[in-house]
């Protein structure tokens, strides 16, 4: 509004008579001040759309994943052609918190929602009518995920061979299962467990973990399974530390835990599910419809052995296993 004044004010002046200015000139001064003027309303306009982004909770993995969107969507011209900003929100681990960041998303009005992980996810399918783009979900078909509005990228994992190798290092005989029964994701995982449990000769145990004291929980096991349970992974140095005290291995499904001393993790690459859902957003953007799209399976899985706990704690790695990872922490 105040461009727009200050250019009715120059042409108004420009009609003036005796003011000792050329009309030419004149024209001339209104034509440069237009011009300056325009420069400084021109950027703060220009960011008209919002997507915004919603994160399960604040993990290495969700924020690796975060880093591979934002390149993605700078590749792609999303953020490069000044239309769109993001907004990220990172609620707190529980119901309520996702829920406040889906509708502050909604209240600001995003034109898109990516989320990360099944709950975001879930939550946002359920409260908000624009597109979502999810990332680092893991089984979304699993978890019923589908619909005119909404596409991603899956981070199912194979479990078993998670479990198999897990044996290799012990020949456990009961598996603590560490998940959250909020995060139906997780549930389908220790599901998924027990399913394996006559194949790999074992008993699962489920430990279901909110808070860090829940730590307490896990006893009478010989080797722990952490699930994609945001809740556990916020408090992984805590379970690891209960691991070691109990000369326990341990594994993971989600990315991230690893540096913290989990000793085996298989999990989706989170460059690859940035990457991906940055090409969705962008061909949604550009007019596609999101049932239209595809769920992509992940092609990159990483698999990290810690083999400075392993040697810690004095579990053996077979050497075809160490061959077989992609990173090994010494």
């Amino acid at each position: 509004m105040e461009a727009t004044t200050r250019i009715r004010q120059c042409g108004q002046g420009g009609d003036t008579p005796g003011g000792g200015v050329s009309a030419p000139a004149m024209a001339a001064v209104c034509i440069a001040a237009l011009l300056v003027l325009l420069s400084f309303a021109l950027p703060v306009l220009a960011a008209e759309k919002t997507i915004g982004v919603v994160i399960t909770g604040n993990l290495p993995y969700y924020k690796e994943i975060h880093k591979a969107l934002i390149e993605g969507l700078n590749e792609e011209g999303v953020l490069a052609s000044g239309k769109y900003d993001v907004v990220v929100q990172t609620p707190s681990a529980e119901l309520m918190s996702w829920t406040n960041a889906v509708r502050k998303l909604i209240g600001i009005g995003s034109v898109l929602i990516v989320s990360y992980g099944a709950p975001a996810t879930l939550i946002a399918l359920e409260t908000a009518e624009v597109p979502v783009v999810f990332a680092g979900v893991y089984n979304p078909q699993g978890l019923g995920i589908s619909g005119k509005n909404v596409t991603g990228v899956s981070s199912k994992v194979p479990v078993a061979s998670l479990i198999k190798s897990l044996k290799r290092i012990a020949d456990f005989s009961k598996l603590g299962v560490v998940f959250n029964e909020a995060e139906k994701d997780t549930v389908l995982q220790a599901n998924e467990v027990k399913q394996l449990e006559a194949t790999y000769g074992f008993q699962s145990v489920r430990f279901s973990f909110k808070k860090s004291e829940d730590t307490s929980k896990i006893s009478n096991v010989d080797a722990l399974l952490l699930t994609t349970g945001c809740a556990a992974m916020h408090c992984v140095q805590n379970i690891v530390e209960a691991a070691r005290k109990a000369k326990m291995p341990t594994a993971s499904t989600l990315g991230g835990g690893e540096a913290d001393g989990i000793i085996l993790t298989l999990a989706a690459d989170p460059a690859e599910q940035g990457r991906e859902a940055a090409r969705l957003v962008a061909r949604i953007l550009k007019g596609e419809s999101p049932g239209s799209l595809p769920i992509v399976q992940p092609k990159k899985i990483d698999f990290v052995i810690n083999m400075k706990e392993a040697t810690a704690l004095n579990f053996k790695v077979p050497f075809d296993l160490l061959t077989s990872a992609t990173k090994v922490i010494k």
